[in-house]
């Protein structure tokens, strides 16, 4: 085990550097009709009351009301989108993760990193530290949340699905906690050096 600093890192016989597989990331958004999507995002506006009704909507221009419930659906499409590329992001690091563990299972200076039974051993954060130490991002949003969005939904609910305090404000902590959850159910991890491993990045 080597420290530095607060981390601590496993340990790897020899001075070679292993290859892992491929990150495979689809790095935009994919939805399906967009227009269906703005649809349903002026549909929640309107049943979120998102526009409460005042006295002086009762005098105010209707095209300037119907510009204000546009432009909040329009940034409920943002955020929605935001949450799909977390959410694909999460899952390209998942599946890599995976990938990565066969890896290690069919290589005989990595096998025993792995086992809950050896210490020190690494877990499956480790691996989402060790793209964060390779300065991989996911389209600016931190990669444990990716993960976590992943984590939360097995698939990307429709936009229908989901409350305006979600998509604004509540989406990133809920991602957040699941990830912590996820990341202490086998403490404790230890870091893979980052200097001894080398992948690519694909994004579709």
């Amino acid at each position: 085990m080597e420290i530095i600093g607060d981390r601590k890192f496993v340990e790897i016989p020899g001075s070679d550097t292993h290859e892992l597989p491929p990150l495979l990331v689809r790095a935009s958004a994919e939805v399906n009709r967009l227009d269906k999507v703005m649809n349903l995002a002026n549909e929640l506006v309107d049943a979120e009351d998102m526009i409460p009704g005042l006295p002086i909507d009762d005098i105010a221009d209707p095209a300037s009301v119907e510009r204000r419930k546009m432009d909040l659906a329009v940034n409920l499409v943002e955020q929605y989108l935001q949450f799909v590329t977390a959410w694909q992001w999460g899952d390209g690091i998942l599946e890599w993760i995976r990938q990565c563990e066969t890896t290690f299972e069919f290589t005989a200076r990595l096998r025993n990193l792995l086992r809950p039974d050896v210490w020190p051993h690494a877990g499956r954060s480790s691996f989402v530290t060790l793209l964060t130490d390779k300065a991989v991002s996911a389209s600016g949003l931190p990669l444990e949340r990716a993960v976590g969005m992943r984590l939360t939904f097995r698939q990307p609910p429709p936009i229908s699905c989901f409350s305006n305090q979600f998509l604004f404000y509540l989406n990133l902590p809920v991602a957040q906690s699941a990830y912590e959850t996820w990341a202490h159910m086998s403490p404790p991890n230890f870091s893979l050096p980052p200097e001894r491993f080398s992948f690519q990045v694909v994004k579709m």
